[in-house]
C-alpha cells in the first residue's frame, strides 16, 4: 500500500518469548471450532451438487476451512496448547440423500462467510502478536474474495434480488428537527440508506438461516431439539416478515424466501451435535448483525424491533447452550484461573 509509510518497528519478538494471550487464544479457538463445522457441513453438499460454479464455491469453501484449521494446529503446537476437539467424520453421514438444493449451498456459503469474517476483523486490531495477527488478515483476504465469487455466482444466476435502488442526492442535507426519529406516529420520513442496508442483510441472513432450519428441523432425531428447531422457525419466519414489511411499505426490493431449496428428505445427514451447535452459534451471530443494525438507526420503530429480536434470540441461544451443556457437547473456551 503506497499511501502507508513503513514504521520499522515489529513485535515479532513477542512471537518467541511470550505466551498466547487471551485475544489469541480465544480468536485463534472459535476459528477453529467454527470451521470444523462448516468443513464437515460443506463435505455433505459436495456429494450432492451438480452445478459445476457452485461445485467450485464449495471447494473453495472447504479448502479454506482446512487451510485455516492446518494453520491454527501449528500456532497452538507451537504454544502447547490443546488442539480442541472440534467436529469430525462421525457428525456427517456423507452417504445420506440430498438435503438441499444446489441454489441453496450459495446462500449457505454467504451466510457461513460472513459469519467468519466477523469474527477475523475484529481479532485483527485485537492481536498484538505479529504472525497470529497477520494469519487473521489472510483469513480477511481470503473470505472476502471467496464472498465475492459467491455474489457473482448469486448475481449471474437470479438468486437473489439486487439491493433496492434509492434517488441520487441533489447535495449535502442536514437534519433539522427530532422529528428525523420517529417511527410510530406523526411526520414519519423514509428509511435512510443504512437502515435499508441492515434490513436487507438481515432478511437475506434470515432467510437463509430458516432454509437451513428446515432442513435440520426434518431430520433430528432428539424430540427436544426438534421443539427448539420448530420455535427457531417460528421466531424466523416472524422477523422476516417484520424486516421485510418496512421496506415494502416503501415500495423496496427485499430478499425473497429460499425454502423451496429444501427437499423433503428426513433421512438425517447431519448428527444432532453439530446441528444444535450450528443453529446456536449462528443464532449467536445475529445478535452480533442486530447491534451492528442498532448503531446505524435512527428511527425508534426500528430500533424497537431490534430490541425485540435481540431479547427473543437471546433466549433461544441460552435454551439452546443448556441442551448442548446438558447432553456434554458444549465444548468450553479457554478461560482465566479461578482464583476463588
Amino acid at each position: 500500500m503506497d499511501v502507508l509509510k513503513p514504521i520499522n518497528l515489529s513485535t515479532k519478538e513477542l512471537d518467541e518469548t511470550q505466551p498466547l494471550t487471551s485475544v489469541e487464544m480465544g480468536k485463534l479457538w472459535v476459528t477453529y471450532v467454527g470451521n470444523s463445522m462448516s468443513g464437515q457441513i460443506i463435505s455433505y453438499f459436495l456429494q450432492h451438487c451438480e452445478d459445476d460454479s457452485i461445485r467450485t464455491l464449495l471447494e473453495n469453501g472447504l479448502a479454506a476451512s482446512k487451510d485455516f484449521m492446518q494453520r491454527i494446529e501449528g500456532f497452538f503446537k507451537k504454544g502447547n496448547f490443546p488442539i480442541p476437539a472440534g467436529f469430525a467424520e462421525d457428525d456427517v453421514n456423507l452417504g445420506a440423500p440430498r438435503l438441499y438444493e444446489d441454489a441453496f449451498y450459495v446462500h449457505y456459503l454467504k451466510y457461513a462467510a460472513k459469519a467468519g469474517l466477523s469474527i477475523y476483523a475484529i481479532a485483527v486490531p485485537l492481536v498484538m502478536r505479529e504472525e497470529i495477527r497477520e494469519f487473521f488478515v489472510y483469513c480477511n483476504q481470503c473470505t472476502s474474495i471467496l464472498l465475492g465469487q459467491i455474489n457473482n455466482v448469486l448475481f449471474e444466476k437470479k438468486l437473489i434480488a439486487k439491493p433496492p435502488i434509492i434517488p441520487t442526492p441533489d447535495g449535502v442535507d442536514f437534519i433539522k428537527n427530532q422529528s428525523y426519529l420517529n417511527g410510530f406516529v406523526g411526520d414519519v420520513r423514509p428509511l435512510h440508506a443504512l437502515e435499508i442496508t441492515h434490513l436487507y442483510d438481515n432478511i437475506e441472513n434470515n432467510a437463509t438461516s430458516k432454509a437451513l432450519l428446515l432442513g435440520f428441523y426434518q431430520t433430528v432425531k432428539d424430540e427436544k431439539i426438534k421443539a427448539l428447531f420448530k420455535r427457531g422457525l417460528d421466531m424466523t419466519d416472524k422477523s422476516v416478515k417484520q424486516y421485510k414489511e418496512k421496506l415494502q411499505i416503501e415500495h423496496l426490493l427485499t430478499p425473497s424466501y429460499i425454502d423451496h431449496l429444501v427437499t423433503t428428505s428426513t433421512y438425517p445427514p447431519f448428527s444432532d451435535k453439530i446441528m444444535l451447535f450450528h443453529k446456536v452459534d449462528m443464532f449467536s451471530m445475529k445478535i452480533r448483525s442486530f447491534g451492528n443494525s442498532l448503531a446505524v438507526n435512527g428511527r425508534r420503530d426500528i430500533g424497537l424491533m431490534y430490541g425485540r429480536s435481540l431479547i427473543n434470540i437471546g433466549l433461544f441461544v441460552d435454551d439452546g447452550a443448556n441442551i448442548l451443556i446438558e447432553k456434554g457437547w458444549m465444548e468450553s473456551p479457554p478461560k482465566a484461573f479461578d482464583r476463588v
